[in-house]
């Protein structure tokens, strides 16, 4: 079968790239998110390679897949992918999926619900351009998690969920600068690896796959704090990080350092920012609201060309590809 062509709208949230597929995509049926992105993972795996890996992305590129909603009351679905695998949530990838909607005419300033593989998200487009996205709720599952790392000794941090299971680590590491990025990615990764080495999980046995490293900002003037956040596939995330800053935010209300309705601006290692707040839930958890800018900066037709040996990226690790 021939592929046909993907429609796709680049942009970066705060440095941070995504790629939404517009068209183009593959028939994951009309079910809940979460059965579609088990789907797309399972069966159509050559989409997200040939939308992440190169010879068209890079490590940092995070894919947003466009569908129909399966909850009525929502403006789109979106299933969220990166060079790995897919993602559960994405905040900076629903900021850029908004200003991508916005640039195609789809939709206009105002409150739009978002279905998500992790449940209904609502994102708030104002009329500056920035979003605002009430995040799924989040909460820290727990406080005090120590694993004995390599070269670092003991490394204690918290076990969150923000849309992503997260590790937050505060004051140990390499100090969070931009000039570290290269000891950031090996200390981060070397927790990452030991987590599995340990079996430590999250709660049912989710895999913790968001590191994240804390320290104090470049200006307080501007920022409460500056992160460093590794992703699953071993990229560093360019933005603040919203599921991360979801998690942090979880973490303060936990310990009693911040409380609903106050203000949080996160920096993520390139000095950018996300301006957070949160709502307290009757459950004890949280409802982060997470406000970012996107640039759309790009747009693009990929095509398959059957003599491609890499018309759907360059492999990283065995895939599905339809026939041709």
């Amino acid at each position: 079968m021939k592929q046909a062509p993907l429609h796709v709208i680049d942009s970066h949230t705060e440095g941070e790239p995504t790629r939404v597929v517009v068209s183009g995509g593959p028939d994951l049926g009309l079910g809940p998110m979460a059965e579609r992105a088990g789907i797309f993972r399972e069966q159509h795996d050559w989409l997200r390679s040939a939308v992440c890996n190169e010879p068209r992305g890079h490590d940092a590129m995070v894919g947003a897949l466009l569908c129909e909603p399966y909850e009525p009351d929502c403006c789109c679905g979106v299933i969220f992918f990166n060079n790995v695998s897919t993602l559960p949530m994405c905040i900076h990838g629903t900021i850029g999926l908004v200003v991508s909607l916005a640039h195609l005419g789809k939709i206009t300033s105002g409150s739009h619900r978002i279905d998500t593989p992790v449940g209904v998200i609502t994102a708030d487009l104002r009329a500056d351009g920035s979003v605002e996205v009430a995040n799924v709720p989040s909460y820290r599952q727990a406080a005090g998690v120590s694993l004995e790392v390599p070269g670092w000794g003991t490394v204690t941090g918290d076990v969150a969920w923000g849309g992503n299971l997260c590790f937050l680590i505060d004051g140990q590491g390499p100090a969070v600068e931009f000039a570290n990025l290269e000891a950031l990615t090996a200390f981060a990764w070397l927790v990452r690896q030991e987590f599995g080495k340990q079996g430590v999980t999250g709660d049912g046995g989710v895999e913790i796959d968001h590191i994240e490293v804390f320290g104090p900002p470049a200006d307080p003037a501007l920022a409460d704090s500056r992160n460093f956040v590794l992703c699953p596939g071993k990229a560093y995330d360019r933005s603040p990080c919203g599921t991360g800053t979801s998690a942090k935010l979880a973490c303060l209300s936990a310990s009693g350092k911040l409380r609903a309705g106050e203000s949080w601006r996160q920096a993520g290692i390139l000095d950018t920012v996300f301006a957070c707040r949160f709502e307290d839930l009757p459950d004890g958890k949280i409802r982060p609201r997470v406000s970012g800018r996107a640039w759309v900066n790009g747009e693009s037709r990929y095509h398959f060309h059957p003599s491609d040996p890499f018309r759907y990226g360059i492999p990283t690790h065995i895939q599905h590809t339809p026939s041709s």
